[in-house]
């Protein structure tokens, strides 16, 4: 392996739960495009998300394990910037800026956690439920390069891709970092047959991505899908499990088709998910970061840590 020195020096970590979900059905904040970055430009913007993050700095503080923190840059890419009308230059700034946001809520509300990482998150370059206009490893790096190189400049610890839906995007992504000095993280996130939206299989996709990639990133994570939809790829004695260090589930054990058809949130049953995540403990060797993705809040996370750091 090749990832450069790993900063991650506590037992177990934290992350946020659903962003965009709970911006949009839990404090009533109409998204554009599901982009949570437009928030970062307002004064009322930035007081919801810091209402949105707080919560879960005070889990970690509760609980004293480390935190990563993650920008709101989930779609702060050149795609979506695009459909939103942003400038090249303008979006190069909100990425900056949204890493000073929360280096500023870490500052505020994390002065006694044990460690706070701050990352800059980056989304897919389509759809996430979906594998489509498919690029090459080098299409993905250059695509992806500015938005990291602004991460770099704003002195991120971290990269951390989520809702990756094919190899070669992961790749491109590591190596955009790579330039840069910088750690990365991939997770993937797959469908109720456990396969990510390519049809790669979780296996496959790790596997292959190091390959390609010299074993540059510092691990990988999985989110957007409940645990039961890739509990029994993990059963397994094959080594590729180690490499997954991370998990950000959704609250609802529906495929991602019938999560787009729905008009309300589905929270899903707390205590279910909770439960899922120390089953998958005992398949991943090296768990240790336990957060949350679509219909999860601050609650969901809660109850897992009640469950998972007893």
């Amino acid at each position: 392996m090749s990832y450069i020195r790993d900063i991650f020096t506590e037992k177990f970590y934290l992350t946020d739960g659903g962003l965009e979900t709970s911006l949009i059905f839990h404090q009533g904040i109409a998204l554009n495009h599901f982009a949570a970055f437009e928030l970062v430009n307002s004064t009322l913007g930035r007081e919801a998300l810091e209402d949105y993050y707080r919560p879960y700095l005070e889990l970690a503080d509760k609980y004293q394990s480390g935190f990563i923190l993650e920008t709101p840059t989930w779609r702060a890419n050149p795609d979506w910037s695009f459909k939103l009308g942003y400038p090249s230059i303008e979006l190069a700034a909100i990425n900056k800026n949204a890493v000073g946001l929360v280096r500023g809520f870490a500052e505020k509300h994390g002065a006694t956690i044990p460690q706070v990482i701050i990352s800059g998150n980056i989304g897919p370059r389509g759809d996430s439920y979906k594998a489509e206009d498919l690029m090459s490893v080098e299409e993905a790096e250059s695509y992806h390069h500015d938005q990291v190189k602004s991460f770099v400049l704003a002195d991120v610890d971290l990269v951390t891709a989520l809702t990756i839906t094919y190899v070669n995007e992961a790749v491109g992504i590591i190596k955009a970092a790579e330039k840069f000095k910088v750690p990365v993280v991939i997770s993937f996130t797959v469908g109720t047959d456990g396969k990510l939206p390519s049809g790669e299989s979780l296996m496959e996709a790790v596997e292959k991505t190091d390959k390609l990639s010299n074993g540059y990133a510092n691990h990988f994570m999985v989110n957007c899908a409940h645990p039961n939809h890739f509990r029994d790829k993990l059963d397994t004695e094959l080594d590729w499990r180690h490499r997954i260090r991370g998990i950000r589930a959704n609250a609802s054990t529906k495929s991602h088709e019938e999560l787009d058809a729905l008009e309300v949130l589905d929270t899903g049953d707390k205590h279910c998910l909770a439960v899922s995540y120390t089953q998958l403990r005992s398949l991943l060797p090296n768990l240790n970061i336990i957060g949350g993705c679509c219909g999860t809040d601050h609650s969901h996370i809660g109850k897992i840590c009640e469950y998972f750091l007893k």
